[in-house]
């Protein structure tokens, strides 16, 4: 099945985009995860919206934090593919979409993550390192990582 990738900023969404949006962030944050936290952080409206559409379901998300928000660095973050389409390779593609973004809006530069740790492995396939020590965070462990540039 065909991935259809696009990205908006928050106030170009349409309803049922950011609807889409959210929904996946909460059947999989807060539902499969069992956290309960707010997912709404007031990040979404200065952020671009990542999402990988298969017909008319969002299967992967990920949002564009510029720097200075939730760090120095531009971000990735609410990394997200739906558990309907996992074992496919979407995460993988969602994650290189991601890194591309973040270069084309904001030019190479370095990324930060935080992370949730059982992924570390997958970040690190990408070139993401360490940058932090493991910390809580509603109740899971996770890591910040650097995605670092090589001249």
């Amino acid at each position: 099945m065909t991935t259809n990738w696009t990205h908006k900023e928050f106030n170009k969404l349409g309803p049922d985009e950011l609807y889409a949006i959210l929904r996946l962030r909460s059947e999989v944050f807060v539902v499969e995860q069992h956290c309960i936290f707010l997912d709404m952080d007031n990040k979404d409206q200065v952020s671009h919206h990542l999402m990988g559409w298969e017909e008319n379901k969002l299967v992967a998300y990920a949002r564009i934090v510029p720097a200075g928000i939730s760090y120095v660095e531009t971000s990735i973050g609410r990394i997200v593919n739906s558990p309907d389409a996992r074992g496919r390779g979407i995460g993988k593609r969602l994650m290189r979409e991601s890194i591309e973004l973040v270069y084309s809006l904001h030019g190479k530069r370095v990324i930060r993550i935080g992370a949730q740790y059982y992924l570390r492995g997958f970040y690190e396939s990408f070139g993401f390192e360490k940058a932090s020590e493991i910390y809580l965070e509603d109740g899971i462990e996770h890591i910040e990582m650097l995605l670092l540039i090589k001249h």
